[in-house]
């Protein structure tokens, strides 16, 4: 009861404290609040991907559905297709009858040509810059998806009603109900749960850090009070639990006040994430379990950085001496935390597993890294400034402060060059999975896109070149027509065999972006033969197609060459495959397998890549289309670059509100000092260039520490995902300017509250 009855004590000190106690116990809350803000938004994600995946598996289409007789069925097909930088995913809709089926979102049955579009597809559509996309899929919009049926608001989905699609077809399917499980059993793949885990500590690290410095607003007060409280008979452990149960009011506002902020900026959320990634403000409900985590380990924390400050405080009835004041900080054991982190992310180099061994590797190595920062940072600090000399009146100031004390100005420093690390480190990470590419560079100087029919069903070559070539923006259109090709039989009588080989048919400049040809001429064939496979031998007969008639010989005259970099050729372990020119096949007629159009775009018209696009679906809407050379990243990498991008914004807020309160707490701490500044004639410009110096010398110094050690980080998950070494630098300099234009802004921010307490008015004491 005693315990209890000291820690109620503290928390009506905090409460009842006046003007003065209300002050700490309001910045202690806000520095809390952004924290608990960002925790909870962090508590949330399990309950968005639930929600997403919900609503996604609520649409999908299961593949190999048992179809029962008379049960009313759709014939469905997707189309996937892009505007600019943005995915675009549709659905093809033929009713068998009334009663189809429905997907989620959809209120009745779409008539052929019917379109029916996702809220921000419908604005894009609208819009005045989209031009290219207009009348791709056709023009009679007839509705909106409904939420039901959408992942998130920013989606650009599509469902399209048509009566041209058949049973037959490979990519169609004919279903009785939309729904499923998309998921695999698999999970994560290594290098996306290595992106996930870097990602989760990149954002909680910091976090934790903001709320230890966030608690220690107004020590040097409150260790005055607990020094009055022990003259008049409290002993140590009573002035402890006391100034526990102070931090356990501040916290507890802290809780109040990141739920309010996480309801207000929660709907922002939603709409800020990139479109692959976006969700509605509904789905962001704080998982139970999480929100108790959160609600217990805060107050907690809060507690255990009080306590573990107080240590390196001695509190006597006459007054308060700090411990550190006269001791140099050593270097070698804050040296040892990251070593020993980065000891454990070295059997990650060469591969990365997804085992709970490596998981545990990869969030233990990295909490390690990133805390020997704020580790280091402080040692760091004061070995510089203690070497500092000379200077103007303001930089004079500074380093004395700092020399004085450099612990809080490092404190509240700490967080930012963690994060930044993180951040280095993170976007180091996902530059080199896009460069991790088995494709190689392909060439773009003839044709700089394709278009990939696989079931051509009466678009010949001609429809092909005719319809693209009217586009906006193409210059030029070759197609390569690709057949398979069985053994004939050596003796008549003999069944055909059922090797395949594929065989392309194209002029010698499609050709050329296939293999690597060094002269070509009409009547020419080439066998292309990837490293490690067996060339089909000259004079071999072939079965053209399904037809069994149509025979052609391989001549001897065939020209043995490699693939070209970047095509699905050069790939190890894919098969031999013959190309042809046209006068080859001395007028025989096949009937194509698939057809491969190449396209060539004037750059300097706008929109030329999605005027082909919007041509080729006029064509056939379910065709894929895509650039001959692509960025080497995929649609999940794209969107963790938004997402990353998202996250550094919300980190530079946090860093930009917290270092705001920040300097206002330390200001108001030395109030009566910059008001007897200023008594003796110290000009204002001067005192706020010392605090403009005090912020600016630790900055710089965690920026360079952080540059370091995300270098550092980079390199071990580079090497985690066996990937070159290689350095963004201006992603690094963007990022460390960034945070430090940030500091600069809040700090300048804080100036009027500076002018403010150095009236004279601030000379009294209570």
């Amino acid at each position: 009861m005693r315990r209890i009855a000291d820690l109620a004590l503290g928390v009506r000190l905090s409460v009842g404290g006046g003007r003065s106690g209300w002050t700490r116990l309001a910045l202690i809350a806000v520095g809390v609040g952004l924290g608990v803000a960002m925790l909870l938004i962090a508590a949330s994600i399990p309950t968005v991907l639930e929600s997403r995946t919900a609503r996604a598996d609520a649409r999908s289409v299961a593949w190999d559905q048992q179809l029962t007789p008379g049960e009313p069925t759709v014939l469905t097909q997707e189309v996937r297709s892009t505007f600019r930088d943005s995915p675009i995913v549709g659905l093809l809709l033929q009713p068998d009858g009334d009663d189809a089926p429905l997907p989620p979102g959809l209120t009745e049955q779409l008539a052929p040509g019917d379109l029916v579009v996702s809220p921000a597809l419908a604005d894009l559509l609208a819009s005045d810059d989209a031009d290219a996309l207009q009348g791709r899929w056709g023009e009679r919009v007839v509705g909106t998806i409904g939420t039901e049926g959408l992942t998130g608001p920013n989606e650009l989905r599509f469902y399209l009603g048509t009566d041209e699609l058949t049973a037959e077809s490979a990519s169609t399917r004919r279903i009785q109900t939309f729904g499923g499980a998309q998921g695999t059993s698999e999970g994560l793949g290594p290098v996306l749960l290595l992106l996930a885990l870097v990602g989760m500590v990149v954002l909680l690290l910091p976090v934790a850090i903001f709320i230890s410095t966030a608690v220690r607003f107004g020590s040097e007060n409150r260790d005055r009070r607990l020094a009055a409280l022990r003259l008049v008979g409290a002993d140590v452990g009573m002035t402890r639990r006391i100034a526990a149960g102070e931090t356990l009011a501040g916290a507890a506002g802290g809780l109040a006040v990141g739920a309010l902020l996480f309801l207000l900026i929660g709907p922002v959320v939603a709409y800020a994430v990139p479109a692959g990634m976006g969700f509605y403000p509904e789905d962001l409900r704080p998982a139970p379990a999480l929100v108790a985590l959160t609600v217990v380990l805060v107050p907690a924390t809060t507690v255990l950085v009080t306590l573990s400050a107080l240590k390196q405080v001695l509190v006597e009835p006459l007054g308060v001496v700090r411990r550190a004041s006269e001791r140099r900080r050593r270097f070698w054991w804050r040296l040892v935390v990251p070593v020993v982190g980065l000891a454990l992310l070295t059997p990650l180099i060469g591969g990365l597993d997804t085992s709970l061994v490596s998981q545990v590797m990869v969030v233990a190595g990295l909490v390690l890294v990133l805390v020997g920062v704020a580790l280091i940072l402080p040692w760091l600090v004061e070995a510089t400034v203690h070497r500092l000399r000379g200077g103007g009146v303001a930089w004079e100031l500074a380093v004395r402060r700092l020399q004085l004390d450099s612990g809080t100005a490092v404190r509240a420093v700490s967080g930012i060059a963690v994060s930044v690390a993180g951040l280095i480190a993170v976007q180091g990470l996902v530059g080199a999975i896009g460069t991790v590419s088995p494709w190689g560079q392909a060439d773009t100087s003839t044709f700089q896109a394709t278009v990939l029919d696989i079931d051509p069903e009466g678009d010949s070559a001609e429809v092909w070149e005719r319809e693209l070539s009217r586009a906006e923006g193409v210059t030029g259109v070759g197609t390569l027509t690709s057949v398979w090709a069985r053994s004939a039989p050596a003796q008549a009588g003999q069944s055909v065999s059922d090797d395949e080989t594929l065989i392309d048919i194209g002029t010698c400049e499609v050709l050329a972006q296939e293999a690597q040809i060094d002269s070509c001429d009409d009547g020419d064939v080439f066998v292309v033969e990837p490293d490690g496979t067996t060339a089909p031998a000259s004079g071999s007969t072939y079965v053209l197609g399904a037809e069994q008639d149509t025979r052609w010989t391989l001549p001897a005259s065939a020209e043995a060459v490699a693939p070209a970099p970047g095509t699905v050729g050069s790939l190890s372990g894919m098969p031999a495959r013959i190309m042809v020119t046209p006068g080859a096949l001395g007028g025989i007629d096949v009937t194509p397998g698939a057809i491969t159009v190449y396209v060539a775009l004037d750059p300097a018209v706008p929109d030329a890549p999605d005027h082909m696009r919007t041509a080729a679906a006029q064509v056939d809407p379910a065709d894929y289309e895509s650039p001959i050379a692509p960025e080497r990243t995929t649609l999940i990498l794209g969107n963790v670059r938004e997402a990353l991008l998202v996250g550094t914004v919300a980190l530079l807020a946090l860093i930009g509100v917290s270092m705001l309160v920040n300097v206002i707490e330390q200001l108001r701490e030395r109030r009566q000092l910059l008001a007897v500044l200023t008594a003796f004639g110290t000009r204002r410009r001067t005192l706020g260039g010392s605090v403009l110096f005090q912020i600016a010398i630790p900055v710089a110094l965690g920026l360079a520490l952080a540059v370091v050690t995300g270098s550092v980080l980079t390199l071990a998950l580079q090497a985690a995902v066996d990937a070159s070494p290689a350095f963004d630098w201006r992603t690094i300099g963007m990022t460390s300017g960034a945070a430090a234009l940030v500091v600069l802004l809040t700090t300048a921010g804080s100036l009027p509250l500076l002018w403010h307490l150095t009236r004279p008015g601030n000379l009294r004491s209570e």
